[in-house]
């Protein structure tokens, strides 16, 4: 068992006035120029799928921006492509994101800036849109200022995740980032505290310091933290479980944690 992780059970049902996203298949560009144009214009990509024998120098210019802006660029087979649309896609088709991904350099500062004391979530690996929309309600209940998820191998903001969100992602920066190591090295560097959550550690969460500017890092449902990520954190604090279970949902552990910051920051 490693890290607190998540489980494919979580996310639930959060009341009836939620905002409705548009669907996913709404949110398909395909075509070579297509795709350029909406990168022209600013739009925000989740991921772009790439045939992978497809060649030539449009392609090349879209990979550059994809790279330049952190979009991930998948080569796949035909067929893959075939079954997300039947369209005639040129061997190329982009996922648009539901909103905008932020800088998370431009949120830090933004934040010192204002006199806040941050209060971050960091996101590993993380791939049930689920647990990702809860966490993110968790987030923006507790005043939470952004979430930090990588470019690969992770949820990102999709139709499903706002919805399960009950919007919150609708409010709630999102900062998708290339590489979590530099990430945390550059939280870290900014003076934010970076505490991991990991049954690794010796220390409850509760006799941590929650006060200062902090990034709360979890794991993975299946692998948890990586282990280079973890030796990274400042801190390594642990949920205790005196029951019978010996892991937690992701999206529980999140709150746990947002909440014990809620409450040392709020308390007399």
């Amino acid at each position: 068992m490693s890290d607190y992780r998540q489980d494919r059970s979580g996310g639930s049902s959060f009341g009836s006035r939620r905002p409705q996203p548009p669907r996913e298949r709404d949110q398909l560009v395909y075509g070579l120029h297509a795709i350029e144009e909406a990168l022209k214009a600013g739009k925000e990509f989740n991921k772009v799928l790439v045939n992978r024998q497809l060649r030539g120098e449009g392609l090349n210019e879209i990979k550059r921006e994809c790279r330049q802006r952190g979009i991930p660029v998948q080569e796949v087979p035909a067929e893959k492509l075939n079954g997300i649309t039947r369209a005639n896609h040129q061997g190329i088709i982009a996922f648009l994101a539901a909103t905008e991904y932020m800088p998370l350099e431009e949120v830090v500062s933004g934040l010192f800036e204002q006199g806040e004391v941050p209060l971050l979530l960091i996101l590993d690996r993380l791939t049930d849109v689920r647990n990702f929309g809860a966490i993110a309600r968790s987030a923006w209940a507790a005043g939470a200022h952004a979430i930090i998820i990588p470019a690969y191998n992770s949820v990102q903001v999709t139709a499903d995740a706002i919805k399960t969100s009950a919007g919150a992602l609708n409010h709630l920066p999102v900062c998708r980032v290339g590489s979590l190591d530099k990430a945390v090295d550059y939280l870290r560097n900014s003076g934010i505290q970076v505490i991991a959550a990991t049954e690794k550690a010796v220390n409850p969460y509760f006799n941590e310091d929650f006060t200062g500017p902090l990034a709360l890092l979890l794991g993975a449902e299946d692998e948890g933290i990586h282990p280079d990520l973890l030796r990274k954190a400042d801190v390594l604090a642990k949920i205790p479980m005196p029951g019978k279970l010996d892991s937690l949902n992701v999206s529980v552990s999140a709150g746990i944690l947002l909440f014990e910051a809620v409450r040392q920051r709020f308390q007399p």
